[in-house]
């Protein structure tokens, strides 16, 4: 790994949030720590590397990773870009992130279709979906350069995959009608959480996750009334 490498990536790609540091006397010896983890590998160059630098590299000389647009707006976000300017890129589409608002649209088309068919119930996928964009919404308003719209939140990473065919799991999501709404509305709000202050890109599966163990809890003080029970 030499100096030359380093400001090559620099040049011919985009970063990914690593940043190389030199915190001792020795010029060729840097830490390389990502933006989002603070796990760090020390590299010993061949020569001088006048720090810090980006680099497009996860691993070593050679290495790169494709980024997802929610990775994108985290990491470039923490280096002080605005929406703006992120969203002017190729990366991103329309309503998403480029490639994944069409993806994000057949789930939800076969989510629909499973509605229909009545395989699944409406109560989880809409609240969770309406638990997302209202959270994302009211800090859009708030600060529309730092926090993405509801419709990229929508259309960008597994939202409609953990709506549709995740959250609604018969077995582990809750049972009780109004306990559904609380349900869904909590793997919304935690989604937009994790996207936006947690350690992952995206956080659909770790909401869902959160919420299959606090559904016991919303199932027990969601309990419909039993029919010609007295309310003490």
């Amino acid at each position: 790994l030499t100096a030359a490498t380093i400001a090559d990536d620099v040049r011919r790609r985009p970063t990914l949030g690593l940043l190389l540091e030199r915190p001792g006397a020795d010029p060729r010896r840097l830490h390389v720590r990502h933006q989002a983890n603070p796990h760090e590998i020390a590299v010993v160059v061949q020569q001088p590397v006048p720090g810090p630098l980006l680099v497009d590299a996860a691993g070593g000389a050679g290495s790169s990773v494709e980024e997802t647009p929610l990775d994108t707006v985290r990491t470039r976000l923490g280096l002080g870009e605005t929406l703006t300017e992120l969203q002017s890129g190729a990366l991103f589409g329309l309503a998403g992130g480029a490639g994944w608002e069409w993806v994000n649209f057949w789930f939800l088309a076969g989510g629909l279709f499973m509605l229909k068919l009545r395989v699944i119930q409406w109560r989880i996928p809409a609240s969770m979906l309406a638990g997302l964009a209202l959270t994302a919404l009211l800090f859009h308003l708030y600060d529309p350069d730092t926090y993405a719209s509801p419709v990229f939140h929508l259309f960008s990473g597994a939202a409609m995959l953990g709506a549709f065919f995740i959250a609604t799991d018969p077995v582990s999501a809750s049972t009780t009608p109004r306990g559904r709404l609380w349900f869904g509305f909590g793997i919304g709000v935690l989604t937009w959480v994790i996207r936006t202050w947690g350690g992952y890109p995206d956080g659909v599966a770790f909401a869902v996750l959160l919420m299959n163990l606090a559904a016991p809890t919303i199932d027990f003080y969601t309990r419909p009334r039993v029919f010609g029970q007295r309310k003490e």
